[in-house]
């Protein structure tokens, strides 16, 4: 299930093993004669974490007899190198979730298409087939508000599983060929539900194989490229399999997807108890982790951004009309967007630190919308892409905004957290494209994409306001840190 997904950096350990009580502490190696120290492991670590490691057989250099530190003289800490994806790749556990997300990826994204297809076919209604995709939106929700709760109560890999099969089951059922419209519309409604369950507890996951630090945010970042991927290559990929099969074929192939994805994370990943009681279920639990300020601030920042990205995506075949462009030309403006949110993720994992990551946060957060301002003029397909582009690569800023929501959410409250996170970002995209369709009956689409531009900029700021209103304040420093 796709993410647009959508959560201050640390230096990331080496990889974690898995947790469970039947695995050994790791310890830290003893001088002769002294007993080993255990080292804390997953998101236990909270202090300081050593350099990520080199390869394996490497060896650490030891300081020679002429160097200042066999003199006792002080040396200044030298600055850990930031771990990349390849680190990330690293750990075994993380290419079994990575590969099971391609899988489901695949899974959603072929059986909207043809479902769409499929309605289409039997209705011969567009009202009916738009209405098939976006309820890819509505009711993320219902599923996250009303489900969150099981994300801590249950284990996280039980949770993972049970999703891909109800999405088999669900997608199973599509194949059958007497199955009424409005059978397919309730199934394809209970794929959207439990999606923002199956989304918030892989989040919730990834910090528990990767940690809280780096390596969680890169691997965040892995899967967002992954999802944004689809957007270019996905729908394309189920066209060509509609041209081979019919539409009930394709939805049978998925079926196939989400199974196996199921059987990845079964097989592939560890047993991990739950992370709270059965306590704390229920719309109070929803309130507990909504009370704290800190974390309302940042889910904020998560929903505020796409709730306005989305417009130009949403006008863009209405754009394409009204400048009287090819239908080559629309899928230039269609690709703009995801191909800058790739560049730009892929530049911040790549090639900025995790401080740099923090500092830029906010500045690409409230700029993020202001290239809407080129639609102003109506600008031919070339200024409209690079005005596209340039908003896609301000979404840099989510990989530092990981780091500050995994940080501010206790653990417990962790599943349920990133569950909510994930369904209000897909739930404010299907409000903004609806808004977008209103605001174009009235105005033409250039103006209300610019005119997007400017409103987005403004709540964003208020947003970014409250943001640095919550951060956190070190004892003895009046500065905010991690803004």
């Amino acid at each position: 299930m796709p993410e647009n997904d959508t959560r201050t950096p640390s230096r990331a350990p080496a990889p974690t093993p898995p947790h469970g009580p039947d695995t050994p502490p790791v310890t830290a190696p003893a001088a002769p004669g002294t007993t080993p120290e255990p080292l804390p492991t997953g998101p236990a670590a909270t202090g300081p974490v050593p350099p990520y490691p080199g390869p394996p057989g490497t060896a650490t250099p030891s300081p020679s007899p002429s160097t200042p530190a066999s003199t006792g003289a002080a040396l200044p800490a030298a600055a850990p190198p930031t771990p990349g994806y390849r680190a990330v790749f690293a750990v075994r556990e993380f290419r079994v979730v990575f590969v099971a997300h391609l899988f489901s990826l695949l899974g959603v994204v072929v059986s909207e298409l043809a479902l769409t297809v499929l309605v289409y076919d039997l209705t011969r209604s567009p009202l009916l087939s738009s209405l098939t995709f976006a309820l890819g939106f509505l009711p993320y929700l219902l599923g996250g508000t009303l489900l969150a709760g099981l994300t801590d109560r249950l284990p996280p890999r039980r949770i993972l599983v049970v999703c891909d099969l109800v999405c088999a089951g669900c997608v199973a059922l599509m194949v059958v060929p007497a199955a009424p419209v409005a059978v397919l519309l309730v199934l394809r409604c209970a794929v959207a539900v439990v999606s923002p369950v199956f989304n918030g507890t892989r989040m919730a996951t990834l910090a528990d194989i990767l940690g809280e630090g780096d390596l969680f945010v890169l691997g965040r970042s892995l899967l967002r490229i992954v999802s944004q991927s689809a957007l270019l290559t996905g729908f394309a990929a189920g066209g060509v399999l509609l041209t081979l099969v019919p539409p009930r074929g394709a939805l049978a192939v998925t079926a196939t997807t989400f199974l196996v994805s199921a059987l990845l994370l079964r097989l592939g990943t560890a047993r991990r108890p739950a992370r709270a009681g059965a306590g704390t279920g229920g719309l109070s639990g929803t309130w507990a982790v909504l009370r704290d300020r800190r974390v309302r601030a940042l889910m904020l920042m998560f929903w505020v951004p796409p709730l306005f990205a989305v417009v130009p995506e949403a006008l863009a075949a209405p754009y394409a009309d009204e400048i009287g462009v090819s239908t080559a030309a629309l899928g230039l403006l269609m690709c703009a967007l995801p191909v800058g949110t790739i560049a730009g993720e892929l530049f911040a994992g790549s090639f900025l630190s995790a401080g740099a990551r923090a500092r830029i946060v906010l500045p690409l957060a409230v700029t993020g919308v202001l290239p809407y301002l080129l639609y102003a003029p109506r600008p031919g397909v070339a200024l409209a892409a690079v005005a596209l582009f340039l908003a896609g690569a301000t979404g840099a800023y989510t990989l530092g905004l990981d780091a500050w929501f995994v940080a501010a959410v206790p653990e417990e409250q962790r599943g349920r957290a990133m569950t909510l996170m994930t369904a209000g970002m897909m739930t404010v995209q299907g409000v903004g494209m609806a808004g977008a369709g209103i605001a174009a009956e009235f105005a033409p689409v250039h103006t209300v994409v610019a005119g997007t531009g400017v409103l987005g900029t403004l709540c964003l700021l208020a947003a970014a306001a409250e943001l640095r209103a919550t951060a956190p304040r070190p004892k003895g420093e009046t500065g905010l840190t991690g803004i």
